[in-house]
């Protein structure tokens, strides 16, 4: 995987935190933080359980991670966030919620899929709102090139989805580009069409102010084929 070292997803970023968040922090990562420190994750055993294992990659402030996992009780998420002010406020939520099946996991994400992650073992990646670096001397910086596309298809079970949604137009139509030539992935609205916003999919403050504005938003479904 030395393509994917040398295109890192993200870099930790503490941002400006409250003196709020870091009590959150201190509270409550014992219960949902994983201190990862490289190698084979044991998901069930992070879990306490075995069910659906889904990630979730760059969460922002959690509000959409922590509504999917309300929701699905019967699923396991993993947050992966380095923006530690984002992590803080996820936790409250959770801890507030009594939402018991979310961990998280403040490293790049890209190391966790390729070290931690077992092939052949998600339910389902999202990746919601990626960075579009949408200057194209810039392009290259963004997350969704053929390398990253290749580890989530390894990593899903058969069946398993990838999910992306962007509100840059140009960055979904390159990663339809990149996400279209991995065979080991199958569009599940057809051939380089998007798809309508699921159901499980919240509908965030951000993405509902861009729809007043005639923003658009795309969202990309691909399924791991099955081996045979």
């Amino acid at each position: 995987m030395d393509v994917m070292r040398r295109v890192r997803s993200f870099v930790r970023r503490e941002g400006r935190m409250t003196d709020g968040q870091r009590r959150m922090l201190a509270l409550h990562w014992q219960q949902y933080g994983i201190d990862w420190q490289g190698g084979r994750l044991e998901l069930d055993q992070c879990f306490n359980r075995q069910a659906p294992h889904i990630v979730e990659i760059g969460f922002g402030m959690g509000a959409s991670l922590a509504l999917m996992a309300q929701a699905n009780a019967g699923q396991d998420f993993l947050g992966i966030e380095v923006h530690r002010p984002g992590v803080a406020s996820l936790l409250r939520t959770l801890a507030k919620r009594e939402i018991g099946n979310v961990r998280v996991i403040s490293n790049d994400a890209v190391d966790v899929l390729d070290q931690a992650i077992a092939p052949a073992s998600l339910a389902a990646i999202h990746l919601y709102f990626p960075d579009p670096w949408p200057k194209r001397r810039h392009h290259k910086r963004r997350i969704v090139q053929p390398a990253f596309i290749d580890l989530v298809a390894s990593r899903l079970q058969a069946g398993g989805v990838f999910h992306m949604a962007t509100d840059w137009e140009d960055y979904a139509h390159s990663a339809m580009a990149v996400l279209s030539a991995c065979p080991g992935l199958l569009n599940c609205a057809g051939e380089k069409m998007f798809s309508a916003r699921p159901e499980y999919r919240p509908l965030t403050k951000f993405e509902r102010r861009g729809q007043r504005l005639g923003h658009g938003v795309w969202d990309l479904i691909f399924e791991r084929r099955s081996a045979g």
